[in-house]
């Protein structure tokens, strides 16, 4: 016998046992257990048989025990019209009784049966976390490094490629890179040369540019750099996130835990390992405490639906980002409407924080966006009350310090 239908088997049986019990008293055609009221009745009828054995011990005088009988034969008619009202709740015919219930038992069955073979998996073996968390870890240690992946999309004459530069470009390109043989620890140098190749569509090229300005930096290397390099690797590799670049944000987040951009691809890296839950959990953060223009916010709103439907959530309330039909309706604008619209929704954050209050996330995504948009002063009004209000929350100041260094009001 197969495990498969040794379940079914076990499930079936215990299934049967239950609902036999459920319907046993219709199947046999007996009342319910004794009624409240007969109970009531045997009391009070031993009662009174106590009250004359304390009357011929002399416990209890001829008066005082007349008077208690009164009293308890009072209750004991009161509780025998309680046993013929029960009594009137007549129950079915047992012939009847013996009918529906095995009809009721079949359907009970049939139905569970039913149920279960539509979206059950009778086949599927127990998954326990441990076993869960084992399997993630085999498929993760088995995924394809940066540049097995690289070769495959470089083989595949369908991968989109990008165009090669033209003959301006690549000698600019080989301008620098003829300078930087000759001075090779200029970091300055090296980063112009990893934004340049990435700025024409030449990812691979440029992350490994990127991998230069990382070995220079050393251990004073920042989470921006790291963050850069995870970036290169990830769209060198048409969205797949590597070994590589997981490594590289995961050092990026260890220098700086509230880096966005860190965050936004560790989401990728979580939903690529199968716990949505947890990308779920990072997108929607980062949708309440970024700015409306971040250039995350766009692909979480593209993605966080299909997120929440893996993760088994509800779709996340409208964010601090636009909603869709503000995006295309900015992307409608002239420059000057479009900036007035960011300023209007800048506008009505800071006065609702000011009136209202509201979580360090918000404040954060306040100064960020005075910030963006140059307004310094009211930036540096916004993060002068912000540190006073979180003053006893280490958590929420190191967000708001990475917010004002954003924005560039401290170094």
């Amino acid at each position: 016998m197969t495990s498969v239908v040794l379940f079914q088997v076990i499930a079936g049986v215990s299934a049967l046992l239950v609902l036999v019990l459920v319907f046993a008293p219709v199947l046999t055609g007996r009342a319910r257990g004794d009624r409240r009221a007969s109970h009531d009745m045997q009391v009070y009828r031993d009662q009174l048989r106590e009250i004359e054995i304390d009357e011929t011990r002399g416990i209890l005088s001829a008066e005082e025990a007349r008077g208690t009988k009164v009293e308890i034969s009072r209750r004991l008619l009161a509780a025998a019209d309680a046993e013929a009202a029960e009594a009137e709740a007549a129950m079915a015919p047992r012939a009847v009784s013996r009918v529906v219930a095995p009809v009721l038992i079949v359907a009970s069955l049939a139905g569970a049966w039913t149920l279960y073979s539509r979206i059950g998996a009778p086949g599927y073996p127990d998954l326990p976390l441990e076993i869960r968390l084992e399997r993630i870890a085999e498929a993760r240690a088995s995924r394809p490094d940066q540049a097995a992946v690289e070769a495959m999309i470089a083989a595949d004459p369908v991968a989109p490629k990008a165009a090669p530069p033209d003959a301006e470009a690549q000698a600019l390109i080989d301008r620098l890179a003829a300078v930087l043989e000759e001075r090779p620890g200029e970091v300055q140098g090296q980063r112009l040369m990893a934004r340049s190749l990435g700025a024409l569509g030449l990812w691979s090229e440029a992350h490994q540019a990127q991998e230069k300005v990382i070995g220079i930096l050393g251990d004073d290397v920042a989470a921006t750099d790291l963050v850069e390099w995870a970036e290169l690797m990830i769209l060198a590799a048409n969205g797949y996130v590597s070994p590589e670049a997981e490594a590289a944000l995961g050092r990026a987040l260890e220098l700086d835990a509230f880096n966005p951009l860190g965050r936004y691809y560790t989401g990728l890296v979580l939903l690529q390992d199968g716990r949505p839950d947890e990308t779920y959990r990072l997108w929607t953060a980062l949708l309440r405490e970024s700015s409306p223009d971040a250039p995350w916010i766009m692909p979480i709103q593209a993605q966080i639906g299909e997120v929440a439907a893996l993760a088994g959530l509800p779709p996340p309330e409208a964010g601090p980002g636009p909603t869709r039909a503000e995006i295309d309706a900015a992307g409608e604008m002239n420059d000057e409407d479009r900036a007035a619209m960011i300023g209007g929704m800048v506008d009505q954050l800071a006065q609702r924080l000011g009136t209202e209050g509201g979580p360090p996330e918000e404040w954060a995504r306040l100064i960020r966006s005075l910030g963006v948009m140059g307004r310094i002063r009211d930036a540096s009004e916004i993060w002068d009350e912000a540190q006073v209000a979180y003053a006893d929350d280490p958590r929420a100041l190191a967000m708001l310090e990475e917010a004002a260094r954003e924005a560039e009001l401290i170094q």
